[in-house]
């Protein structure tokens, strides 16, 4: 049979060139006025740092109405400023406009030296020791801690080791219960033959790792978002959006191996956490020692933390005062999106100062600081 016979409207096709052509003209010279991809511009202050760590106090424009300050923690796989990527969409500056006072800790960029810095570390020396600075510093007793993805995993072993310390508990698509199979990240983890990867690496390249990350969405994450760039990239507001995602995406830290190590196995490979047999350093981490108020919010449409993952932490602790935010949209969009901002920060910041008293406004006593981990190798 003889192939259909296709025909072209020559002019049509001659137009989308010259389209095209002119778009990526007017790319270019966008292109070339772009100096620099501002990212994280909220005003901030640094005010505690130890080995690469370094603590962060946001200043604001507004009167602070909820007292309590809250830590914002964050992955160590990709950098903080995700939640302060674009000035007129930044979850940082809509929570600071609700009148809250924020504070959050960049992990830094590990480097070979790093390679035996543990999960104990992070979670008993950096994070212990920055939020006794914000107790000391506020004369509060108790802060409000806020977690994102691995960085509310964090923060949920650390309100279930220091109860004492946190007066209110937020986590944002956190991976809890790792026994799922839902998403990629989550089947790739558990046959991971990671003794040999840390073993050989030492350090974990962040370049590997995001291959890794960019594999979950091949088209997504590699060739439709560029072919999307077309229709942006005469408009210099929507281009400089894009190039501040892609500095996010490629901006990614190396991993220590010590704690990548524990985390893969603990975590994703026998779900210690869920179990109850989780040890951080000599610490037992119980679930039931988490007390204090939780709010713990998933994304339906999130592919990297799947929400069956995040939702059962609310059966496996103590609070009486609990809630389970369900936001639609995916993983990055709680963060970046507009509905983001019109309704999560808000709803989050409500949700804090509703349970937001003076009671946790006491002198907090002064304690040695904890070894550093690098006086400790």
């Amino acid at each position: 049979m003889n192939a259909p016979f296709i025909t072209y409207d020559s002019k049509a096709v001659l137009k989308e060139i010259l389209d095209v052509n002119s778009k990526l003209i007017k790319g270019s010279e966008a292109l070339m006025d772009v100096n620099e991809v501002d990212v994280g511009t909220t005003p901030k202050d640094l005010v505690y740092e130890q080995d690469k760590l370094k603590l962060y106090h946001y200043k604001s424009t507004v009167p602070t109405t909820c007292k309590v300050p809250t830590l914002i923690i964050y992955a160590l796989v990709n950098r903080q400023y995700m939640l302060d990527l674009q000035p007129d969409r930044s979850f940082v500056k809509k929570l600071l406009e609700n009148g809250m006072d924020l504070y959050i800790l960049d992990w830094g960029y590990p480097t070979k030296a790093d390679r035996y810095v543990t999960l104990d570390d992070h979670i008993n020396v950096y994070m212990n020791d920055c939020v006794d600075h914000i107790r000391k510093s506020t004369g509060h007793s108790k802060i409000n801690l806020m977690g994102i993805c691995q960085g509310g995993t964090f923060c949920t072993m650390f309100s279930a080791i220091y109860p004492e310390k946190i007066k209110n508990l937020v986590t944002l698509v956190t991976p809890i219960d790792f026994s799922g199979k839902d998403g990629l990240l989550f089947r790739w983890s558990k046959d991971m033959n990671i003794d040999a990867l840390v073993d050989t690496y030492g350090v974990i390249p962040g370049d590997f790792l995001n291959s890794g990350f960019t594999m979950l969405m091949p088209f997504a994450l590699n060739i439709g978002k560029y072919t999307g760039m077309l229709d942006i990239v005469e408009d210099k507001d929507k281009l400089m959006n894009f190039l501040r995602m892609e500095k996010w995406i490629f901006d990614s830290p190396a991993q220590a191996g010590e704690t990548l190590r524990q985390f893969i196995k603990d975590m994703y490979q026998e779900n210690k956490l869920v179990k109850g047999t989780l040890m951080i350093g000599d610490k037992s981490v119980n679930l039931k020692n988490i007390t204090m108020p939780l709010l713990n919010i998933y994304a339906i449409s999130d592919h990297i933390v799947p929400p069956a993952s995040t939702k059962p932490l609310n059966d496996l602790v103590s609070s009486t005062d609990k809630e389970l935010y369900e936001f639609k949209g995916g993983h990055i969009g709680v963060f970046v999106g507009g509905k983001s901002q019109k309704e999560l920060a808000p709803a989050i910041s409500g949700w804090l100062h509703k349970r937001d008293d003076e009671t946790s406004a006491t002198p907090v006593a002064p304690k040695a600081k904890s070894a550093s981990p690098k006086a400790a190798k």
